[in-house]
């Protein structure tokens, strides 16, 4: 990083809920999912910081504005029999792409997951973002090439829900 001290990584509040849902809009820009996005920035209050959080988001801020995010939630490993932190999304501005933003970020998401005692720190990404790719494997990530993601969703999921 060239300025160490630009940069602040810090836990999103309330009031951060607008902020979040452009970077929020500005990822699914990147990955060619704008037409995907139908959060709000209610929802995100209710989902984040309501009386039953679903996940956390943290913030990169870069002298002073905002820089990007790492939103998670945890799952469990019954194989560890521990929690683990998901990271579901992971974003930094483009031009402060470079600069130690991103790894600021999963270095934080890292301290939580220890100091939480999970076992371990977990992502997707698409399989065409090799810059990705090649920097989550640059800090020790390994694909797991094995394995797929499955999603229910929209009518399937309601389907499945009605069914007997």
């Amino acid at each position: 990083m060239s300025d160490s001290s630009a940069l602040e990584i810090r836990i999103a509040t309330i009031e951060d809920a607008p902020q979040i849902l452009v970077f929020i809009k500005r990822l699914a820009e990147y990955e060619r999912l704008s037409d995907a996005v139908v959060a709000t920035e209610e929802g995100l209050r209710q989902s984040l910081f309501g009386q039953r959080a679903y996940a956390e988001c943290i913030l990169a801020i870069w002298n002073g504005q905002p820089a990007g995010f790492a939103l998670f939630f945890h799952n469990f490993s019954t194989f560890l029999g521990r929690p683990g932190v998901y990271l579901e999304d992971l974003f930094v501005e483009p031009e402060l792409r470079g600069k130690g933003v991103g790894r600021a970020l999963l270095t934080h998401l890292a301290k939580i997951a220890t100091d939480r005692n999970c076992g371990r720190l977990e992502w997707s990404v698409l399989d065409w973002n090799e810059s990705a790719i090649g920097f989550y494997q640059s800090i020790g990530a390994e694909p797991l090439d094995d394995w797929r993601i499955f999603r229910l969703k929209g009518d399937a999921l309601t389907r499945l829900a009605s069914s007997n």
